[in-house]
């Protein structure tokens, strides 16, 4: 069982500081106060606008325990909030999390949770600044809020796209949807998480959102967290728009040994690859690696309010929104 929640807390808080020692520096000009107080006290930089965003991740929605290591949970909860910065083109600078969790849950699990998300969380020099926790009558819930930041007025929104952009995408898509397929089809058979490092230890792409945002290369931006077909969609509708997307441009991901790609519709629909899509301008010339990430001009915008896709024999088709979507009654 978790430890008595006084006490978890304080493990909890002399975790926090021992992953902050490093860059104690920085956390001082960002976190005044942190664990420990009702609130947290931060000190945002001069001439910035603040991000924030929250998301949550629940047992047997967002992972199962038989099939995930603690550390990839907290790994994994953390890059959705951090996936959302990047999208921006922001900076992470505090974590708040809140744990509700089950009696009967080891204090052991806690740990290692506690540990994968510490882990990336110092990749991106994020310090853990609150949260809470409480005893849950069911599973796991583990809440993620990140506070960023931005210089004012230049946050990368969903609503820029133009007609006559460009779309791009980085890395690659359908990786994580692909383990879980496989894992739906074996449930008594564990992947191992080192050979699918897209589901189980997704990166979120930080380094790359600011890129594009210092270089003023994007007219708009979203993560893949819901899917290209769903995220592409968003794109569309908040910026009053169409798009036509080529088929053969999308860039799957290889799983397996021998590596094979993954199916099409895995890479249009599957989601929680956490790589950034966006629009350009046409006369930008967007390299095909950006901080070691490789990027792929997959269509462009249109004026028609619909997304299209044009297959490898040149016929197209309208391009259905179907990735993740809480509350429809379609399986994932």
């Amino acid at each position: 069982m978790p430890l008595p929640e006084k006490a978890l807390i304080a493990q909890i808080r002399r975790t926090a500081r021992s992953a902050t020692r490093p860059h104690a520096t920085s956390r001082k000009r960002t976190i005044l106060t942190g664990v420990g107080d009702d609130c947290a006290v931060l000190r945002l930089p001069a001439a910035h606008d603040s991000l924030v965003t929250t998301d949550f991740s629940l047992e047997h929605i967002h992972f199962r325990r038989d099939w995930h290591p603690p550390e990839s949970v907290g790994h994994r909860c953390l890059a959705r909030g951090l996936s959302d910065i990047a999208a921006m083109g922001g900076k992470p600078l505090a974590i708040f999390l809140s744990l509700a969790l089950p009696p009967d849950l080891r204090q052991s699990w806690v740990n290692r949770f506690i540990a994968g998300l510490r882990n990336l969380a110092e990749q991106h020099r994020a310090s853990l600044a609150g949260g809470d926790t409480a005893e849950s009558p069911g599973g796991i819930l583990a809440d993620i809020v990140v506070v960023g930041s931005v210089p004012k007025g230049k946050a990368v929104l969903r609503s820029g796209a133009k007609p006559g952009d460009r779309i791009y995408v980085s890395g690659e898509l359908g990786g994580s949807a692909a383990a879980i397929s496989l894992m739906r089809a074996h449930p008594n058979h564990k992947l191992h998480p080192q050979a699918y490092p897209r589901h189980f230890y997704p990166q979120p792409r930080l380094e790359l959102g600011r890129f594009l945002r210092e270089k003023k290369f994007v007219s708009s931006m979203i993560d893949t967290s819901d899917g290209l077909s769903t995220d592409l969609a968003h794109i569309c509708e908040e910026s009053g728009v169409g798009a036509e997307i080529d088929s053969t441009a999308i860039p799957r991901a290889t799983i397996g040994n021998p590596g094979r790609e993954v199916d099409l519709d895995l890479a249009l629909h599957g989601g929680e690859d956490y790589e950034l899509l966006f629009t350009a301008p046409e006369q930008k010339r967007i390299p095909s690696r950006i901080a070691g990430v490789r990027v792929t001009q997959i269509g462009k915008i249109t004026r028609s309010g619909e997304v299209f896709l044009n297959n490898s024999q040149g016929k197209i088709s309208r391009l259905h929104p179907l990735g993740w979507e809480h509350f429809r009654k379609v399986a994932r």
